[in-house]
């Protein structure tokens, strides 16, 4: 029975590790998200070379089967965000 319990504990604790993990990436893409919105609205360059860095970091995890995999950015979609956020 103890043999089960630690399995059990070590696979929750691989989970939890996970979550956290995802939830800081999330974060750092989401700051990523806000500073090409930023730019684009400003009429200055940018790139979405971090945020998708970040959610191929993401994707990885996501295929442990505990988080939701993310889609990748193009910058046509930060246009298209800035956009329809004037209106």
């Amino acid at each position: 029975m103890t043999e089960v319990h630690q399995a059990i504990t070590a696979h929750l604790q691989k989970q939890h590790a996970i979550l956290k993990q995802f939830a800081e990436l999330e974060q750092e893409r989401e700051r990523y998200i806000e500073e090409a919105v930023m730019l684009c609205r400003n009429g200055q360059p940018f790139t979405v070379e971090k945020i998708n860095a970040v959610t191929k970091k993401m994707n990885e995890l996501a295929k442990q089967g505990v988080v939701p995999a993310r889609k990748y950015v193009t910058v046509e979609m930060v246009k298209e965000y800035v956009e329809r956020s004037k209106k």
